[in-house]
């Protein structure tokens, strides 16, 4: 029988799996891509279809519910909207598409990584120190129902008009709840890996380390990705009202001129680049967490 002081692990030694951020090229990844793609297409133009059926038939005020052949008409009177340019501030009502997505991209992206390094951190103090997660947790609990859209004005008079007031809206729309989830996982860590370590000699900062953190890591990457999109709304409604650049002054600014067309251009595509967002933070987590396969039923 082993004793703690024969074993000694050594964390250098271990030998991880490199990692190969390549795309899938085998057949069968191919047919897997073509057959989402399929799906994705056909869901969507199910809608637009249905969408442009209705309007034919008149059963629509093409004025307030303007067809998907209209507001995407709207590209051609945007004398700049496709300029391969980032950077390019709008002229009047004219914008350029790779501006307004980058400038709300680099928001949210920069809010939720500095809300997930800090609610990591935040919450691995508040249940590896008691008195501290006894007097954090319930002013975390009691901040994290609050709404993004409610920080807005504190927001701005805080960072003033600029990409900080849209950044914090974002980070503080994520921290609390991804404090407590990082608490409440850490409190279901299974006690047998717990045990496990302890009897192999390892610390109590060393099984907070290598036992308790890795095994809430694939927890927390679901809580962020739940969280992505309340983070993308959060940054359009700062954008609206704070931020001169961005997708969401494109529908603040065709509320204002009554251009139903644009307001509906810039909606379609917040929602595409949600879309792809969210697949792309979808491919994160899955190389990221390599060790864990999805559910087949």
């Amino acid at each position: 029988m082993l004793s703690p002081s024969d074993v000694h692990v050594a964390s250098g030694q271990l030998q991880r799996p490199a990692w190969h951020w390549k795309l899938p090229t085998g057949p069968k990844q191919l047919r897997l891509f073509a057959a989402q793609s399929m799906w994705w297409v056909l869901s969507i133009g199910l809608v637009v279809a249905l969408w442009e059926l209705i309007a034919a038939l008149q059963l629509i005020d093409p004025m307030i519910l303007p067809p998907p052949h209209l507001f995407i008409a709207e590209i051609q009177q945007q004398a700049q909207f496709l300029v391969p340019r980032v950077g390019v501030r709008r002229v009047g009502a004219n914008f350029v598409a790779l501006t307004a997505i980058v400038a709300s991209l680099q928001r949210v992206v920069s809010g939720l990584a500095l809300a997930f390094v800090s609610a990591l951190v935040m919450g691995s103090l508040a249940f590896y120190i008691k008195p501290i997660g006894k007097l954090t947790l319930p002013t975390i609990t009691l901040l994290a129902p609050i709404a993004p859209v409610a920080w807005i004005p504190f927001a701005l008079v805080a960072f003033g008009i600029g990409d900080g007031a849209a950044i914090f809206v974002v980070f503080i729309g994520s921290i609390f709840t991804l404090a407590l989830g990082t608490v409440n996982h850490m409190r279901h860590v299974d006690q047998v890996y717990i045990n496990t370590a302890r009897v192999l000699g390892a610390s109590r900062r060393q099984v907070m380390q290598h036992v308790i953190l890795p095994a809430i890591l694939p927890n927390l990457f679901v809580i962020m990705r739940m969280n992505l999109f309340g983070a993308w709304t959060g940054v359009l409604a700062a954008e609206m009202v704070g931020v001169n650049t961005g997708l969401g002054t494109i529908v603040m600014v065709g509320r204002q001129m009554m251009n139903i067309n644009l307001t509906f251009l810039g909606m379609a595509m917040i929602g595409l680049v949600g879309y792809l967002l969210d697949v792309g933070f979808g491919l994160i987590q899955t190389r990221v967490l390599w060790w864990k396969s999805t559910a087949q039923l």
